[in-house]
């Protein structure tokens, strides 16, 4: 059983990148308990990783820069079985992240988003899929689905989802995802 396309508002006029965070389930326990604390820990995470440059151990943070909503619009046609776009949990109590509060996804779906992905190749993604389709269906940022190397976009930053979704669901880990 495939999810529900994406209902989830967004302003068009405005620059909008999908944010990711990857925590411990203590973490996230906490997270959930005291919104506050966790955007002031993932904005910590944030920083750091910034400043570090590329990291000997796998990020614990990740962006999928525009994308988002193409990667939504690509995964709900194919039927993924997890919204690793929006997240499926909501962080009750959570102030606005940027377009609304976070959302999060357990550990044991992070498992299963992983092994959903290793399935999909990035190929299979955009398979019978031209940009002239993003373009009618109104997929975030309209103005950027020109040519057939947009699709590229789209299927590099899923290339690079892959990695950080399997490496949280190796560490067991949950994601915490919003719209910046």
């Amino acid at each position: 059983m495939g999810r529900a396309v994406s209902a989830h508002p967004y302003h068009p006029a405005m620059s909008m990148i999908g944010e990711y965070a990857r925590l411990t389930p203590a973490e996230l326990e906490r997270a959930v308990r005291d919104p506050d604390w966790a955007r002031e820990f993932i904005g910590e995470l944030m920083d750091t990783e910034s400043d570090e440059g590329p990291a000997t151990s796998p990020a614990r943070c990740h962006d999928t820069d525009k994308a988002w909503h193409a990667l939504d619009f690509l995964l709900s046609r194919l039927a993924f079985p997890v919204d690793v776009v929006f997240g499926e949990e909501a962080i009750a109590g959570a102030d606005d992240w940027g377009y609304g509060p976070p959302r999060y996804l357990t550990p044991e779906r992070v498992r299963v988003a992983a092994e959903a992905f290793a399935a999909m190749p990035p190929k299979a993604l955009v398979s019978g899929v031209t940009p002239d389709d993003l373009v009618k269906a109104d997929i975030y940022p309209v103005i950027i689905w020109v040519g057939d190397e947009s699709l590229d976009y789209v299927t590099s930053h899923y290339q690079a989802l892959v990695p950080f979704f399997q490496a949280a669901a190796r560490d067991g880990h949950a994601v915490v995802i919003w719209l910046d």
